[in-house]
């Protein structure tokens, strides 16, 4: 049987599965519009909208990785549309289809989060999750594929400069021993990823038979606050804190001249209220290890380091 692994999406998670891939000495083929791909890896170039296209990029695949995210703006258009190509493609290769989703389906939450957290959507982008999210189980369940659901936190690390909240605005200015541009409250709890143990979590959801046809919080530290984080940051680039946090009500009328921020307002309460993500399910079954943020901090400022900002 086939063991490749085809891996939809170049960016900051999908760069890390295909790493994780490869350090396991396992075949991949990097699919994305952009055709790149790192040495090692098979490049393809395809539309995830295009179904005829991801058909022909799953062929001989054994496991497929939905690592494909449009811009913010787009999610309505694009990503019910991409997530269809996929689960057409992975069906057709009688692949298993390892989607990687977040907590927007969770809405509001008081407490822990886990994975018995009743899907109660609280925005829009909450709801697109959760329509998508509830059509890909159906199919599970219809036998029209295999599917595993790897579910994490917001997430940082090596690439994720664009993608994330904690990415350019954060890294950038800790090295220059400026200010750290936030959203919220820096002293509420949050919880987040380091970049390559959400993909390690994809992985094992792609190479486990036991993990098909579940949902998975994938691994992370304890939640902490933003603040927490940002020392260590901001120790790892030799600086002292500076933190400038963006409050709520700003987001909310520059969204009325900015569309990213509109996008971003909506999703203001997770970074005003604790949101602790817990993963112990996972844990339990699968054994793996998890990064410490003042380990994923460091690994994480060396590279922004080696990938200073372009001027202008």
């Amino acid at each position: 049987m086939s063991n490749l692994h085809a891996v939809f999406g170049s960016g900051a998670l999908g760069s890390a599965v295909t790493r994780v891939l490869l350090a396991r000495g396992l075949p991949v083929r990097v699919v994305s519009r952009s055709g790149r791909a790192p040495a090692g890896a098979e490049s393809h170039r395809a539309d995830a909208t295009d179904t005829t296209a991801v058909k022909a990029a799953c062929v001989g695949a054994a496991a497929v990785y939905n690592c494909a995210a449009p811009p913010y703006t787009s999610w309505a258009e694009q990503y019910p549309a991409i997530q269809t190509g996929l689960v057409a493609g992975a069906a057709a290769a009688g692949a298993v289809l390892v989607s990687a989703e977040n907590v927007y389906v969770y809405g509001r939450v008081q407490g822990p989060m886990t994975e018995d957290t009743p899907i109660a959507p609280t925005s829009r982008k909450g709801e697109i999750r959760a329509r998508m999210h509830e059509a890909l189980m159906a199919a599970h369940r219809a036998g029209t594929l295999r599917v595993a659901v790897g579910r994490g936190p917001d997430y940082y690390g090596p690439e994720a400069v664009v993608t994330t909240v904690y990415g350019e605005r954060v890294f950038y200015p800790a090295l220059a021993g400026k200010p750290a541009e936030i959203f919220g409250d820096p002293d509420a709890l949050h919880t987040w990823a380091y970049v390559d143990d959400f993909a390690r979590g994809l992985v094992t959801l792609g190479t486990r038979a036991e993990a098909v046809g579940k949902v998975w919080h994938l691994p992370c530290p304890p939640a902490l606050s933003q603040r927490a984080l940002l020392d260590l940051i901001f120790r790892a680039a030799g600086h002292p804190t500076k933190i400038r946090a963006m409050p709520g009500w700003l987001a909310t009328g520059l969204g009325w001249f900015i569309p990213i921020m509109r996008e971003l307002a909506e999703m203001q309460y997770q970074w005003q209220h604790d949101y602790d993500f817990r993963c112990d399910r996972y844990l339990a079954a699968f054994g793996d290890e998890v990064t410490p943020h003042a380990e994923a901090a460091r690994r994480t400022v060396e590279w922004f380091k080696a990938h200073p900002k372009a001027k202008g």
